[in-house]
């Protein structure tokens, strides 16, 4: 699974979860990693807006 954002894998951890965080966009789920997350400092609107 490919990050939204920078396109890098996710790391899949025990029973499929993944290292990182799901962001519902328009009734979509996007795949963020844990790295844009502390990059964007987890603030939603900022993430959204980054969605590729």
């Amino acid at each position: 699974m490919k990050c939204a954002i920078c396109e890098k894998e996710i790391e899949v951890l025990f029973l499929d979860k993944i290292n990182g965080t799901y962001i519902k966009k328009e009734g979509k789920l996007y795949p963020i990693c844990k790295s844009c997350q502390i990059r964007f400092n987890n603030n939603k609107d900022e993430l959204l807006k980054n969605i590729k």
